[in-house]
């Protein structure tokens, strides 16, 4: 999940936000002031609701931003280099650069992130407490025990052992742990995750025939996310296995063709499209790469105007490449290549640009895997 715009730096993570969040964010906001807050507290004005919603809103999104940090701060602490953290849609995700080394670490990152969830939950609950037994019954007592009850309620869906949930990760260590296998524990947390996505989906299309609205579309809708990314996570974890022990340098197509960011479009498509029968190159000043032209976003320019439009202005800029060293394990570049709309990666040493590597490039690499897992002894 890429950032729509960026919120700055927090303990060294950069910190992001995607879109979709505004969205959230704006119906959490309305369903607080217009319909929860004034339905419970009656008697307070227009103002006083939107603003208890809004107030509401931001400290649970805060909540939420807490969670991911707990997580990026426990992987920092564990080897683990974070690449930043992006709130979105349905919460947040840390994109780490590498997965935990044994199940103790896999234990603590994902454990962390419901403690402090919990923690949190269980703050506002003390504070609404405490504001009860000194007679307050207002609007405020209201917002104080809804951000408790949510950030509890939070702590407990993510502890839910399913992937991709925070459960899901602990389930994983815990099958790591017991068998040694870190592939079976993933599939299996997988599996899990997809159980979990079908019951939601049947329980908010119940609701919804019911008269529950959009809350029962929801659930159905995070239902949907769940069997999506816990099939996403099944298919990685069987490529991880089949790519294990294998390097970046391994893979990669050596020595690719360069282009300059000064050629044309036209040009481009006349002498090296073709010619080369590559459906991407990377730009390259003094051997360095400052960009990658690919098919798709070639076909994005009108005939007419290729003349004019240099590969510079349509290329994928040098801050969104997606770099590698030769040596780097190649399931430790995978989760980056995955967010990669290009989805290629560009392999450099400190002479420069080495290689490319190509979605054809992983799958050869992963049937060369599969080939060698089967050939093994013992293997039925």
């Amino acid at each position: 999940m890429r950032a729509s715009f960026r919120l700055g730096r927090i303990a060294g993570v950069p910190v992001g936000v995607n879109w979709s969040v505004v969205v959230i964010f704006a119906l959490i906001a309305w369903a607080l002031a217009a319909s929860l807050f004034p339905h419970s507290y009656p008697g307070y004005s227009t103002f006083a609701y939107v603003l208890a919603g809004l107030a509401a809103s931001v400290v649970f999104f805060g909540g939420l931003l807490a969670h991911e940090l707990a997580h990026s701060v426990v992987a920092k602490r564990n080897g683990i280099e974070v690449e930043d953290i992006t709130l979105w849609l349905f919460g947040g995700v840390s994109k780490l650069k590498g997965e935990a080394k044994d199940p103790g670490a896999e234990l603590r990152i994902a454990g962390v992130g419901p403690l402090v969830s919990l923690l949190i939950g269980i703050f506002f609950g003390v504070i609404a407490a405490l504001v009860g037994l000194t007679g307050g019954r207002g609007l405020l007592l209201g917002v104080l025990s809804w951000l408790a009850g949510i950030n509890i309620l939070l702590a407990i869906f993510n502890v839910l052992p399913a992937a991709p949930l925070d459960g899901g990760r602990l389930l994983r260590a815990v099958v790591w742990r017991a068998t040694g296998d870190r592939t079976k524990a993933s599939v299996v947390a997988a599996r899990a995750g997809w159980g979990l996505g079908i019951l939601l989906i049947a329980v908010g299309l119940w609701q919804f025939l019911r008269g529950a609205g959009i809350g029962g579309l929801w659930l159905a809708l995070i239902g949907w996310f769940l069997i999506g990314a816990a099939s996403a996570e099944e298919r990685q974890a069987r490529m991880g296995s089949a790519l294990q022990g294998v390097r970046v340098g391994d893979v990669m197509t050596p020595q690719p063709q360069t282009v300059s960011g000064e050629l044309t479009v036209a040009d481009f498509v006349d002498h090296y499209l073709f010619a080369y029968r590559h459906t991407a190159l990377p730009l390259a000043e003094d051997g360095r790469p400052v960009g990658l032209v690919t098919l798709d976003r070639v076909r994005g320019i009108p005939a007419d105007q290729r003349a004019t439009t240099t590969l510079a202005s349509v290329a994928c800029r040098a801050d969104d490449l997606v770099l590698a060293r030769p040596e780097e394990q190649l399931t430790d570049l995978l989760p980056r290549l995955s967010q990669c709309a290009d989805g290629r990666a560009l392999v450099v040493s400190d002479q420069g640009l080495v290689g490319i590597v190509s979605p054809s490039d992983i799958s050869r690499a992963v049937q060369h895997g599969n080939m060698r897992d089967q050939m093994a002894p013992g293997h039925r």
